[in-house]
């Protein structure tokens, strides 16, 4: 359970970098929350909470989450220098490549809404490892 609170405090950090939470972005966290089984009241006190990070243990796992993050930061169509350098920091404590990580960033544009299909991101980590 620390872990899945961990996944979300990471989020909530993310969605706070322009010192507000819209509630677009509330609204994508609350769900991410239902799906890693989280009440909402636990969702809601990781407002107020500091939970330590702790990183997924698969790869995969990992990947998801930062493509999670990636999903969070273009919801409200806007990116700023904090928020990419945030992703860039938290996924480096994740241990992704940097390499793909950037891919990714720079990839993202080419899609609607710069939401990076999972399969296109999964193939450029893939791309990075061989």
């Amino acid at each position: 359970m620390d872990e899945k609170l961990s996944l979300l405090t990471e989020l909530i950090k993310l969605s706070r970098c322009d010192h507000e939470v819209r509630e677009k972005e509330y609204t994508f966290l609350l769900s991410i929350a239902q799906s890693l089984h989280v009440s909402k009241e636990d969702f809601d006190h990781l407002f107020d909470e500091y939970i330590e990070f702790t990183p997924p243990e698969s790869e995969f796992d990992r990947i998801l989450q930062f493509h999670r993050l990636v999903l969070l930061m273009n919801i409200d169509k806007k990116t700023s220098e904090k928020e990419l350098n945030f992703i860039k920091d938290i996924s480096i404590h994740l241990g992704l490549n940097p390499m793909a990580t950037n891919k990714v960033l720079d990839t993202m544009h080419l899609y609607p809404n710069k939401v990076i299909p999972a399969e296109k991101l999964i193939e450029i980590f893939k791309e990075q490892y061989n």
